[in-house]
């Protein structure tokens, strides 16, 4: 997929924030801009989604409203999305699994991707932290995985939701180091880092952008890193493949819009994404997340969700993942 800068992405999608304030006018005059999130506060979709809306009412002067559809992994959000205008004046800030999926990984969805959900581009990437609390007392991937194996069913990951990206990540942690978690699925980050906390489970694998805060409060040890590479803001931190060779797993997010959105209206959002606006402080922001900044075009966006359909259906159908 083609990468652009982290400040285009970041002051475009600002960009398209102007153009869908002036489109909401076409359903209702002077009603706000809404962007739902499929998670709970305190996730990554939520925290950028809220830094947009942050940035988006200084600059406009007028109201964006974040929408916490939590729940499903996000199926709960596409509902919404579902029932809103097809006028640009709602959007979702969708994760990878809407789309890559969930299609193969439940037998039956409350949508289509291919009918329901317009995409307007590629948004961010998350890599995942491989974060532990206080037992086990492991300080690096490579003493995990021993201490792992040393404790056969004893061990319980946990992810923001059934058949999503962590879901199947953790999956395929298991198949390439040789161990056996089980899975804890969420409504999202949050809850699933309070569990781990507490010492309920013993692993969490979540997004750089809400694990952060606690690895630095020392609350949580990040022991690796799901990306290809290091983070600039946590150059420390390895990778997981540093010691699991071809290992790889990113989320990623898209920014939709309901089925029946006009096509000018798609590609006045798309343009306004990709273009460059001089709002440096938004992406130094995001970066000190640990969010990479993408972006890309309609066709972009569907021929990266075949390459990451090929990836993890692979691992769903040798892990038997098929869910109702």
């Amino acid at each position: 997929m083609k990468h652009f800068s982290r400040r285009s992405w970041t002051q475009g999608l600002l960009a398209a924030m102007l153009g869908l304030s002036a489109l909401a006018s076409q359903a209702q005059e002077g009603a706000p801009a809404k962007i739902i999130v499929g998670f709970p506060a305190g996730g990554s979709f939520d925290a950028i989604a809220r830094l947009i809306a942050e940035k988006a009412k200084t600059e406009l002067n007028r109201p964006i409203v974040v929408d916490n559809k939590a729940g499903a992994g996000g199926r709960i959000a596409v509902d919404a999305l579902k029932g809103s205008p097809a006028d640009g004046s709602v959007v979702m800030l969708g994760p990878d699994a809407l789309t890559s999926l969930y299609p193969f990984t439940f037998k039956k969805l409350n949508y289509d991707p291919k009918k329901d959900l317009v995409p307007i581009g590629t948004a961010a990437e998350f890599a995942f932290s491989f974060a532990v609390g206080s037992n086990p007392k492991v300080n690096s991937w490579a003493e995990y995985v021993a201490w792992a194996k040393a404790n056969p069913g004893k061990v319980s990951f946990g992810s923001a939701g059934q058949g999503a990206s962590k879901h199947l990540s953790g999956e395929l942690l298991n198949a390439l180091a040789g161990i056996r978690m089980q899975h804890i699925p969420y409504k999202g980050d949050a809850p699933s880092l309070a569990d781990l906390i507490s010492g309920q489970i013993q692993v969490a694998l979540p997004t750089t952008v809400a694990g952060l805060p606690f690895v630095t409060s020392v609350k949580l040890r990040a022991i690796g890193v799901t990306g290809a590479k290091r983070l600039d803001n946590m150059p420390d931190l390895p990778t997981v493949a540093e010691t699991l060779r071809g290992f790889e797993a990113v989320s990623w997010g898209g920014v939709m819009v309901p089925a029946g959105t006009p096509k000018p209206v798609v590609a006045r959002l798309n343009a306004d994404i990709n273009r460059i606006l001089k709002m440096p402080d938004v992406a130094d922001k995001l970066k000190a997340l640990g969010a990479v900044i993408v972006g890309s075009s309609p066709e972009e966006f569907d021929a990266y969700v075949k390459d990451e359909i090929a990836k993890w259906g692979k691992v769903a159908r040798e892990n038997n993942i098929a869910l109702d």
